[in-house]
């Protein structure tokens, strides 16, 4: 059983650093294929050795081999990120048909967050490729009752649309239509449930920079990493998390 987790956690690593280069290239419409991935410094294209998922960034000591220059952190943190994840989703699920759709969903996630973090912006070709993987997997292992991915998914849709409207434009299109699609993985309750979760993590950091005295006055925040951390807690301990709210809050 180790075996397969060590190689689930292999997988993942690999799949991880793809998704970095799916993230930081597609919001710019260039090939995923070409030109191989470089420096971004000294444009010294990379070998197998700077390519290792997670080591290479550890023996390297976090720079480019060629010219010195440091390399972001986050490029290591995804690819553990997703290793991680696609690990978990095995202990929680098993081999079974959900574990592709969470591996799935984990993937669009973890683009969605690279892009985001780069560019504050969702690609719809990232969410167009996406959407079909997951209405064929519901499709296929459907939701208790059938009808709670098409629900989800409108409300989804139409929660982060009214609050775009209401706030005129303090909601991105890429975060709408994002929640469109993480509507027909959770369903309604979880994907309401996501929504809370990324606010409040949202507040949170809002109030921490305010704290901290980095707060910039009409600076755009990027919610996509809110989303998807609530998205993964929704989707792992959606069912758990409120059980643990009514048992708490039932008591007042």
């Amino acid at each position: 059983m180790l075996l397969i987790y060590l190689y689930i956690f292999i997988l993942g690593a690999i799949l991880g650093s793809f998704y970095n280069v799916v993230g930081l290239r597609v919001p710019l419409n260039q090939s995923i294929i070409k030109p191989r991935s470089h420096c971004p410094s000294c444009k010294r294209t990379l070998t197998a050795v700077d390519l290792v998922p997670i080591f290479s960034y550890l023996i390297l000591g976090g720079k480019c081999r060629g010219c010195g220059q440091k390399i972001s952190i986050k490029y290591p943190l995804i690819e553990l990120s997703t290793a991680f994840l696609f690990v978990l989703a095995f202990y929680k699920i098993g081999f079974n048909w959900e574990l592709l759709t969470a591996w799935t969903f984990i993937s669009l996630l973890i683009i969605i967050i690279v892009s985001d973090i780069a560019y504050m912006l969702i690609p719809d070709k990232i969410l167009l490729f996406f959407l079909p993987l997951l209405i064929i997997e519901r499709i296929w292992l459907p939701l208790n009752p059938w009808w709670d991915s098409i629900v989800g998914a409108f409300f989804g849709f139409g929660l982060l649309f009214f609050i775009a409207v209401i706030s005129k434009g303090g909601m991105g299109g890429g975060d709408i239509k994002l929640y469109f699609l993480i509507g027909i993985v959770l369903g309604f309750k979880f994907t309401l449930l996501s929504f809370f979760i990324a606010t409040f993590i949202g507040a949170i950091y809002g109030l921490g920079i305010i704290m901290v005295g980095k707060f910039k006055k009409r600076q755009p925040i990027p919610f996509g990493p809110f989303i998807v951390v609530g998205s993964l807690m929704a989707y792992f301990y959606g069912e758990r998390i409120i059980n643990w709210y009514i048992n708490t809050f039932y008591l007042f």
